[in-house]
């Protein structure tokens, strides 16, 4: 059976049906294209409502879509799902996917949930083609080419879902892979983006196929010469650990987590630990840390889109020291300081971009950190 006969119309009402194909179909066309980055992030089904779009941040339904029911949202995801995967969705489970669109240079990220209204579905789009750094939106030149430049040291990217973390991850990664001839092993839930490079060696494995745990997947791959481990997310202590001694023993380690900004995402790894550890977790990262990066996707002034806006945090001595000392509120003032070295807090980033005239000034306060915004 090809493809096209497996995404049969089955959604609609009696003078339209769309298959899944003909909804996805949204996501290929270059009309919501702006700077190369797609205004439309995802697709929401939901039993009782219409089929939704996430567009440059807000959800809008389906232009005459009917309500969907469970069977229809089943019908609908059925031909994306593996068998092993469908089966453990008819079982009420939760369950994560991944689907390629060849023909579209596309590929999604699924996640099928159960709810009080029936079978839900997430579906958010992965660009095949990973933007380069230069049109990620840093804030410094130097902050990607730091990352090209590294031997060893932890990478934190941080931001809420839908931020852009794993196409901020991608990029990196992807130009590295172009430039250095390394061992690169990404632990990925689930695989997002197809990495390769003209020069690296990459293997990448996903959690519930290559691996069972973050932390397995890890302590593994110590073991098989990396130069450059991707951790999809630090979500326990025995993960966070691995990843700190990996850092500190020669590894590039790059990694995710959930936090707003930079001090979060240090405040966020030591609490992982417990109490009694602080002091030295606080040590080890301090020595282990090489950046944070945090951000945000804002939207543009003139309507067409969102752009990253970023803090990040470069690691010199002065925040070493703090991070060891475990004074937090002291690292945000103290990254205002050292732009030179490459830090700079989400506030003075939003700044620049209302001064080039990219974002409006009521947006920046809005995505701003602090009441103070105005007067920087």
């Amino acid at each position: 059976m090809s493809a096209t006969d497996r995404f049969r119309p089955v959604y609609g009402v009696k003078e339209q049906r769309w298959s899944l194909l003909d909804l996805l179909e949204r996501f290929a066309d270059p009309g919501f294209f702006s700077g190369g980055v797609l205004r439309i992030s995802d697709l929401h089904l939901r039993p009782g409502k219409p089929a939704h779009y996430r567009f440059d941040g807000e959800l809008i339904p389906l232009p005459g879509g009917a309500d969907l029911d469970d069977d229809t949202v089943q019908a609908l995801i059925k031909p994306a799902l593996r068998d092993d995967t469908l089966e453990r969705v008819q079982q009420g489970e939760d369950v994560d996917a991944s689907w390629e669109w060849p023909e579209k240079d596309l590929s999604f990220r699924i996640n099928v949930f159960r709810a009080r209204e029936g079978t839900c579905v997430a579906l958010r789009v992965l660009a095949r083609k990973v933007p380069p750094p230069e049109e990620i939106g840093f804030p410094f030149d130097s902050t990607w080419k730091e990352f090209m430049a590294m031997d060893q040291g932890l990478v934190i990217v941080t931001g809420i879902t839908g931020s852009g973390k794993s196409t901020t991850v991608s990029s990196l990664l992807t130009r590295r892979a172009k430039e250095r001839g390394e061992r690169v092993i990404t632990l990925e839930d689930p695989i997002e983006y197809i990495l390769d490079g003209d020069k690296a060696l990459v293997s990448q494995r996903e959690l519930g196929q290559h691996l069972t745990s973050f932390s397995g997947g890890l302590r593994s791959a110590l073991r098989e010469d990396p130069d450059v481990i991707f951790v999809g997310e630090v979500r326990d202590p025995e993960t966070a650990a691995l990843a700190l001694t990996a850092a500190e023993t020669g590894h590039v380690v790059i990694t995710t987590l959930h936090t707003k900004d930079a001090r979060g995402a240090i405040t966020r790894l030591v609490d992982l630990f417990p109490g009694e550890r602080s002091s030295e977790i606080c040590s080890q990262l301090s020595f282990s840390l090489s950046m944070v990066i945090a951000q945000k996707l804002i939207p543009r002034k003139d309507g067409q889109g969102r752009r990253a806006a970023m803090e990040v945090m470069v690691n010199h001595p002065s925040l070493s020291h703090l991070i060891r000392s475990g004074k937090w509120a002291q690292i945000t003032s103290q990254m205002e300081t050292q732009r030179r070295q490459g830090s700079i807090t989400m506030d003075r980033h939003l700044k620049e971009l209302v001064d080039s005239d990219e974002i409006t000034q009521e947006t920046a306060q809005r995505y701003a950190h602090t009441a103070a915004f105005e007067g920087l």
